[in-house]
């Protein structure tokens, strides 16, 4: 009973670290590279594809994975913004800006997670 109050405190926390990264990495990037592709959301996702691909490379317990993988990296990355951007590109009639969104956000954030797994599996 303990454990899993300090497990979903420990998860909570996470959480809300993990929102607040992302909010402060996607400003710094969206102020310093400013563009119509939404390259903050593009950051986050990238960057949180390869932690999560770190986390389950190194063979992390389960209850780490949970607080960091799902709590910590799974409020930084967001997937609904994502979407919402893409959107909001093609609502613009940038169709190839929203394009790129997509087919660079996939390719490099697979190759993102494979080099996680790759550098996880090492430590």
């Amino acid at each position: 009973m303990v454990a899993d109050v300090v497990l979903w405190g420990a998860f909570s926390v996470s959480a809300g670290v993990g929102a607040l990264f992302r909010f402060l990495l996607d400003g710094i990037v969206s102020r310093r590279v400013p563009t119509s592709l939404p390259l903050g959301t593009m950051a986050v996702n990238v960057t949180g594809a390869f932690a999560l691909g770190v986390l389950d490379g190194s063979a992390a317990p389960t209850h780490v994975v949970f607080v960091c993988g799902t709590g910590l990296i799974g409020a930084y990355t967001t997937f609904s913004t994502w979407m919402f951007e893409t959107q909001r590109l093609t609502e613009e009639r940038q169709a190839t800006r929203a394009a790129q969104n997509v087919v660079v956000s996939l390719i490099v954030g697979v190759a993102a997670a494979a080099l996680g797994l790759w550098v996880g599996g090492r430590l």
